[in-house]
């Protein structure tokens, strides 16, 4: 590779530029070019019937301003001009645009497609740049000039003959960005003295940013720049449509937009050619949570993507601004744990939006919260345990939630892959709830004495079943003390010389509910100490809050007993 080859002329440099101190307060004219730019780019172009329902999309979001075809083109793209007009499809506060080439002919052909319309913006375009005048025309600066003047001449002879207050001229310097800034001054300049816009009927002068060469402060400079020199300039509309090979076409866009331009052509979601044209979804999202009405409706984004896909066969990728399917979904613990930070507190009242890593509500553009967070190996507690409580009301401490956290990040790890909230679930409920491996409950009764609490317990414990008792301040301190005695009494099948007393105390206790009303279940967390100070949790399930701590303190001495190696009883529970 040598970058040697591709050295080329200074960038232009507007030294009056005022642009960057400008603050973007509304939304520009949008003019979806969808049915035009966006469709010449498919593999397999849209059908009629298609491009009707594209038409009726647009529509529906709220554009105002469709550019629909190319007429002069095929018959397939007069014959969709003809049906909308022929068939009352345009609403009344909604303005066709038809595009042409500065040629007598296929201006003639554009203005017979849009000849009963009730109103249309008509576009004249010719290449001006340097590089296309000597490669593509082998004209000079006068010859492409004397092109544009003649087009703008027959647009000005059919509009007097079909109808001159419906027509509304458009005129764009193709390759702009790529052209001498005096020479493209001069150009729209003498179309304009042709078309003499008045502030009644404006006239539009497209900037095109057609292949992007230069970074985005540049054009911004070039809008700047050619904006300020325009002549008619409060009876001239500037609009600027942007290309993203540089992969810049928003922030170009948004830089125009500061410089000057009041109109934006482009595509839903980038279509057209090479890399596509400017986003149009994103630049309005954009302004949206800027607290700015972008006057375009993306309340169902995820509806207007399927429909896109379905009608051009070209997808949304994954991480699209906005659109794609995970730009909202946080696998990263700390990212995990900071949104769900930002969600508990949504419960409280807010007046604007304020969420960690997340600039737009998703159900402003018609997600749900539920796919926000997602486990694989990079996750953390946070994440687990915002699913684990959204699913199904499992709450545990922070200390269990850590505990947890790292057995699904080593699940995740070893298996290559996502865990699902079903996934979380089972392995959380294997792990610690209700577990009856090793010693399991039969019956179980309290009462009441004078110093405390007596329990009777019957417990199923190495294939021997067991009537014990125990005494304490509360019933699980009573249940502890009844399981303590009967495990010291030895290990299953009797008591070995030398082994070790398996004593343990209760540290932590905690419960909440999963759900409210009539199907609602308790669940308590115990994590128990033993001799050797190492801590083993446990939770339990049930409707019944005391039956539910007796569960977790049962699940918890049971994983104790995992760990020192005392075999698990034919069932698990």
């Amino acid at each position: 590779m040598s970058p040697r080859k591709y050295a080329g002329e200074p960038d232009f440099r507007y030294a009056g530029r005022t642009w960057p101190d400008n603050v973007i307060t509304e939304a520009p004219i949008w003019c979806s070019t969808d049915l035009r730019d966006g469709n010449q780019a498919l593999q397999v172009p849209m059908n009629t019937e298609q491009k009707l329902a594209f038409f009726e999309l647009l529509t529906g979001i709220g554009f105002k301003e469709i550019e629909v075809a190319f007429p002069s083109a095929s018959e397939t793209e007069y014959e969709l001009v003809r049906r909308l007009i022929e068939e009352d499809r345009i609403p009344e506060d909604v303005t066709i645009e038809v595009f042409t080439q500065a040629r007598d002919h296929l201006i003639d052909r554009t203005f017979e497609s849009v000849k009963d319309a009730r109103r249309a913006i008509v576009h004249l375009y010719n290449s001006t740049c340097p590089l296309h005048r000597e490669v593509v025309f082998g004209m000079d600066r006068e010859e492409i000039k004397a092109i544009a003047v003649k087009g703008a001449r027959r647009f000005k002879e059919l509009a007097e003959r079909y109808g001159p207050e419906k027509y509304f001229f458009e005129y764009s310097p193709e390759t702009f960005n790529a052209t001498e800034m005096d020479y493209v001054i001069e150009l729209c300049n003498v179309v304009l003295d042709v078309w003499q816009p008045t502030p009644e009927h404006k006239a539009i002068i497209n900037l095109p940013e057609t292949v992007q060469l230069a970074t985005p402060n540049v054009y911004a400079d070039q809008i700047q720049y050619v904006s300020e020199r325009l002549n008619y300039r409060d009876s001239v509309i500037v609009s600027v449509h942007v290309h993203n090979d540089r992969g810049t076409g928003v922030a170009a866009t948004e830089l125009a937009l500061m410089a000057g331009a009041q109109r934006v052509e482009g595509t839903l979601f980038g279509n057209g050619e090479r890399t596509g044209n400017v986003d149009l979804v994103t630049l309005a999202l954009n302004l949206y949570t800027k607290g700015i009405d972008p006057g375009l409706d993306f309340s169902r984004l995820d509806e207007i993507a399927e429909a896109c896909e379905r009608l051009t066969g070209m997808g949304v990728p994954p991480r699209y601004p906005y659109s794609g399917e995970l730009v909202f979904t946080a696998f990263s613990g700390s990212h995990q744990d900071a949104i769900k930070k930002g969600m508990d507190r949504l419960e409280q009242p807010y007046e604007r939006w304020r969420m960690p890593y997340l600039i737009i509500d998703p159900k402003d553009i018609g997600r749900s919260y539920e796919a926000i967070i997602r486990v694989n190996s990079q996750s953390g507690k946070g994440g687990v345990f915002y699913l684990l409580n959204t699913h199904y009301g499992i709450e545990p401490p922070r200390a269990l939630q850590q505990e947890f956290g790292d057995r699904c990040t080593r699940v995740s790890d070893r298996g290559s892959k996502e865990l699902a909230p079903a996934e979380l679930y089972s392995l959380f409920e294997q792990e610690y709830v209700n577990r009856g491996d090793r010693l399991r409950l039969a019956c179980y009764t309290e009462s009441r004495e004078e110093d405390g609490v007596r329990v009777e317990a019957e417990i199923e414990y190495g294939g021997v079943r067991s009537l014990v008792e125990g005494r304490g301040n509360g019933p699980l301190d009573a249940l502890r003390g009844a399981l303590a005695g009967l495990l010291n009494n030895g290990s299953p099948g009797g008591e070995e010389p030398g082994a070790s007393p398996l004593v343990f105390d209760i540290a932590t206790y905690s419960q909440n509910a999963t759900r409210v009303g009539s199907d609602a279940k308790a669940v308590s967390y115990i994590r128990i100490v033993d001799a050797s100070g190492c801590g083993f949790w446990g939770a339990g399930m049930d409707t019944h809050i005391g039956q539910s701590s007796v569960k977790a303190l049962l699940s918890a001495v049971n994983r104790m007993l995992a760990e020192v190696s005392v075999p698990a009883a034919e069932s698990n529970r």
